[in-house]
């Protein structure tokens, strides 16, 4: 119709036609976009007309992606479905619970909901994160109610017995420092005043040290948040560094889960894998590029009491600042309930720093969660590099059938795929500039996957490559031919390569003339290093080719995925059997040890392995791969996932060979390919050619050149804006206590 406005649609009939156009379709990820649809049509059914509908959509059990639309829309309806969504939180159902803990985010505090929500937080995980969420928005309208859970599970028996883990506990009186009002204050004061009693040694009134931590930092938090200048005003808690704002920019790049420190001596253990060496390096060019960048401060985990380096973030130059976390290292998959702890020391460093013109996200992770929103409160435009992930993924499951509307349940409760995918998009749509890695369908593959649509975001995205560090990767190729030609190579290369000959020694003679295949990254299942091992050491045509020597992974204390990794590489391949089977695992190196023995395996060691080794990544994705990067920039030929970044680079039948690593039949395949590739005289005249390209496209002086223009783009803004963040952090000290900036799941993106 034209001239006329159209008819109102019944809210009920507006939410059944917006679940049907879930239901209806085509893929898995097409379906969680229209996820926001039933959220909004629900959120205008002011007479509720539509909980029927919604009740039994939520409890479908064939299509997961209609049920987790409807338990949203129960939370967005003007009056929440309450009774519905507790029932939920109680079913003990893995899936419901995370969702229904998610969508009660929306709706106004409910009481019967909140001790449910209390033993969520304890038992910890995303779902323990999504459940804090909640609490931390209910608690400045209903500060009574969240404070009394808490402190009635924190009251119990059992939670200051001296078996009991208590971590639990730690968790609550960290939730517990998210409540106005001065009955919390005193909670936490009391918990301080115990731990103060006396050693924690399991007596019962006693605090475990890491919950007097939390209960303290939160204390700290509540005096911090007391704002001497209201926000807008152009103040600042700290003095300029030397030189003013102005001088140059200052760029802060974070990436929690890994130890990084500028030797690079933990890369490849636990989660330390390929960005750790990306942002030393990247950090170090971006001082020496022309893009006017002469502060960067690189923030990773660290142990509480340690120097984290905050307080002399003020100078020009490279600097590492750590972000304290009580507890075991966790990984990526495990560290969600970390969100508030990371907030706070991120908040902490960025106000150190002074002056801040960005900071730069690539991980959606609790890290990039929390920093965004640090940021956020103090006015730091936010750079994010999105990707794929875990959409990319999500997508060639459910095409191979692996992954359907039904099993989408149980696959959402252990990966947390619809936290994920929304976490992405959520950080993509806020931030001031987002950068993308190339991909052969980059266009096509930002709208079907992530919803993004690249000719619509104008200036606010840019393709950058990441590079590496080319003269590290020829300094150690100078110096093993000098080894090889009798001469002495520099102290960290002899050092390297001794290592390597002691190794290499304990192969059995018979195998010593084979080459090696190489590869380095994290223990990590995503990595693939187990499926290596496993297709190498069951086909004896391959086996009887190569060596394998698997770089990477904490040998002496590894994590869960590590364990887990080594179990099955072990099962393969019994340790006591490894040396004499080929089989070499020296756990996680340095970085400029890596690069030695990439040189080695290209070269050879007399006597000791043959030359015209390959490198194989068995990863089942890789945004990028810069471990594949620097195997090429070794001359390697190399073996690689054919989706994602490494179809942007690697020239199949001239530079490697790209397969599908998830099947172990083609990566046997592939891996006999490109031994008979590093063989050929004719590859080695290819490969020098094709390494003036990658010098040219992705170096790290490249990268960096291309970031230096992103950040200068946000300053040139800032400057005409008079925005916050380059006034110098101006505004209060802490954000409002309760604050949050996560939506539930169904907001537009």
């Amino acid at each position: 119709m034209s001239g006329s406005a159209a008819p109102a649609t019944h809210p009920a009939r507006a939410v059944r036609e917006a679940l049907d156009a879930v239901r209806s379709a085509p893929t898995i990820l097409q379906a969680l976009r229209l996820v926001a649809g039933v959220v909004a049509a629900a959120a205008d059914d002011h007479a509720g007309a539509s909980v029927e509908d919604l009740r039994l959509a939520a409890d479908d059990r064939r299509d997961a992606v209609v049920a987790l639309a409807a338990m949203h829309a129960l939370g967005a309806l003007p009056v929440a479905d309450a009774a519905t969504l507790v029932g939920l939180l109680a079913s003990g159902d893995a899936f419901r619970v995370e969702h229904a803990a998610w969508a009660l985010a929306r709706s106004a505090p409910v009481p019967d909901a909140t001790p449910l929500l209390v033993d969520l937080v304890a038992a910890g995980g995303v779902t323990g994160m999504l459940a804090q969420l909640t609490l931390e928005r209910w608690a400045p309208q209903a500060p009574e109610v969240v404070l009394a859970a808490l402190s009635v599970a924190l009251e119990r028996p059992d939670a200051t017995a001296p078996h009991v883990d208590h971590v639990a506990r730690t968790r609550l009186v960290e939730t517990a420092g998210l409540v106005p009002g001065a009955a919390a204050t005193a909670l936490l004061l009391g918990v301080v005043d115990r731990g103060s009693e006396g050693p924690a040694t399991g007596e019962l009134s006693s605090e475990a040290p890491t919950t007097v931590a939390a209960a303290a930092a939160a204390l700290g938090d509540w005096f911090a948040s007391r704002p001497r200048a209201r926000a807008g005003q152009r103040g600042r808690d700290h003095a300029p560094y030397p030189g003013g704002a102005g001088s140059g920019l200052t760029v802060a790049q974070l990436f929690l889960h890994a130890d990084i420190d500028g030797e690079l001596s933990s890369a490849g253990k636990g989660d330390t894998g390929g960005i750790a060496t990306l942002l030393v390096h990247l950090g170090n060019a971006l001082l020496e590029s022309a893009g006017g960048v002469d502060r960067v401060v690189t923030i990773s985990r660290g142990r509480p009491g340690a120097d984290h380096g905050p307080e002399h973030v003020g100078a020009p130059g490279h600097h590492y600042a750590q972000v304290p976390l009580e507890g075991p290292p966790q990984g990526m998959a495990d560290a969600w309930m970390h969100r508030v702890a990371v907030r706070r020391g991120v908040r902490r460093i960025l106000r150190a720093a002074g002056t801040v013109d960005a900071i730069h996200l690539r991980m959606a992770d609790v890290g990039s969660m929390a920093a965004a929103e640090a940021a956020r409160e103090l006015g730091v435009p936010v750079v994010f590099t999105v990707a794929p992930d875990p959409h990319a993924l999500l997508a060639s499951r459910e095409a191979s059938g692996a992954l359907t509307r039904e099993s989408f349940a149980t696959a959402d409760a252990l990966e947390h795929l619809t936290f994920r995918d929304h976490l992405v998009r959520e950080l993509a749509r806020d931030a001031d500039r987002l950068v993308l890695f190339p991909r052969p369908q980059l266009d096509r593959d930002s709208l079907d996957l992530l919803g993004l649509d690249l000719a619509t975001e104008g200036s606010r995205a840019t393709v950058v490559a990441e590079g590496i560090d080319f003269r590290a990767v020829d300094r150690a190729g100078i110096a093993h031919r000098a080894t090889l030609r009798g001469g002495v190579a520099d102290d960290p290369t002899t050092v390297a390569l001794a290592e390597l000959d002691a190794l290499l020694a304990t192969l059995p003679t018979e195998r010593r003339h084979l080459p090696l295949a190489i590869t380095v990254g994290r223990l990590n299942p995503v990595k693939g290093m187990a499926t290596l091992v496993e297709a190498w050491s069951r086909d004896p045509a391959l086996h009887g080719r190569c060596n394998l020597l698997v770089v990477g992974g904490d040998l002496d204390d590894p994590s869960g995925d590590e364990a887990a990794e080594l179990a099955r590489i072990h099962a393969a391949v019994p340790p006591s059997a490894s040396g004499d089977q080929g089989l070499l695992l020296p756990g996680h190196r340095p970085h400029a040890t890596v690069a030695a023995w990439l040189a080695a395996t290209r070269r050879g060691r007399p006597a000791l392995t043959a030359p015209d080794g390959i490198y194989v990544s068995a990863s089942l994705k890789e945004e990028f791969g810069l471990a594949i990067l620097e195997a090429m920039a070794a001359s390697l030929v190399v073996v690689a996932p054919d989706g994602g970044g490494p179809a942007t680079y690697v020239e199949p039948g001239v530079t490697g060979v790209l397969c599908d690593t998830s099947v172990p039949s083609t990566l046997v395949e592939a891996m006999h390919r490109a031994l008979d590739m590093a063989a050929s005289p004719e590859t080695a005249m290819h490969q020098r050619r094709a390494l003036a390209t990658l010098r040219d496209r992705f170096s790290i002086t490249t990268m960096a050149g291309a970031l230096a223009g992103v950040y200068a783009s946000i300053a040139e803004h800032v400057d005409d804006a008079g925005h916050a963040g380059r006034a110098g952090l101006a505004g209060r000290d802490g954000p409002a206590r309760g604050a949050t900036h996560v939506p539930p799941a169904g907001a537009a993106s």
